[in-house]
């Protein structure tokens, strides 16, 4: 029965303008919607698909502000068992080598955890690089970009789809798995599940809970930053062409123009 660990992150809405912050050009998370991750619905539903095959129990974990218990809710009212949120002011503006460390020390709150698996990359960083970090600062076996995952006694094995075709991974057990788009189609939560999750234990977490210093973390620290934004210029009117027989070479004209072709 694997206990599983599942990375959750709740991300601005794509459909909501994401802006940066003036003063310190780190994303403002306030002035858009928030939501679970979609590639992180799909690692839960791995997870609770691994669980009802072979029984043990799912824990979600996510380092993120007070707002993000709504997307751990979100995970639990699917059907994960319990969760772990690191919250700490200390935190804002980390860069993803921080994020990593601070995942890797909650992760070894769950005790006897057998795999951890998380989306490919977020919505919002795109960064690719935390389940492979963790993996690292763990010391465990990593296996990425799955579309397939099995369990069989101490083994997890990976179907993994490439651009030149498929491969096939296999490793011991504990492990770290990232899950890509083609993994699953996730569960919409019932109302039975949205009503349980309230009574579901969630563990919040301080840096210094974990026994890391809030020194050591957050923007001041961070190897990357932004020195500088502008917001999008607004989209310009475009060139319209009147068709006077010659409409395809003014077209054409136009797109040499625009070094397009």
């Amino acid at each position: 029965m694997p206990n599983i660990v599942v990375l959750v992150k709740q991300v601005p809405d794509t459909y909501s303008e994401r802006k940066l912050a003036s003063a310190d050009h780190t994303l403002d998370r306030a002035s858009a919607d928030a939501v679970l991750d979609e590639i992180n619905e799909r690692a839960v539903e791995e997870a609770l698909q691994i669980k009802e095959a072979q029984g043990g129990e799912v824990t979600v974990l996510t380092a993120g502000p007070d707002r993000a218990t709504d997307a751990i809710r979100k995970a639990l009212s699917m059907g994960a068992d319990k969760a772990v949120h690191v919250s700490d002011e200390a935190l804002h503006g980390a860069d993803i080598i921080q994020t990593a460390k601070v995942l890797a020390k909650a992760v070894g709150t769950v005790d006897g955890y057998d795999l951890i698996i998380a989306g490919n990359e977020s919505t919002d960083g795109v960064g690719g690089a935390i389940p492979a970090m963790l993996a690292e600062l763990l010391g465990l076996p990593q296996l990425t970009h799955a579309r397939k995952v099995e369990i069989a006694g101490g083994t997890v094995k990976v179907e993994r789809e490439t651009d030149t075709g498929r491969q096939f991974l296999e490793a011991s057990l504990p492990a770290v798995v990232s899950v890509g788009e083609k993994i699953n189609e996730p569960r919409y939560p019932s109302f039975k599940g949205i009503m349980a999750a309230k009574k579901k234990p969630v563990s919040t977490l301080t840096v210094a809970d974990l026994g890391i210093d809030g020194g050591e973390v957050g923007l001041g620290n961070a190897f990357t930053a932004v020195t500088e934004s502008a917001p999008k210029p607004p989209r310009s009117a475009g060139q319209r062409i009147t068709d006077e027989g010659d409409g395809g070479s003014k077209i054409a004209e136009y797109l040499v123009s625009q070094k397009l072709i």
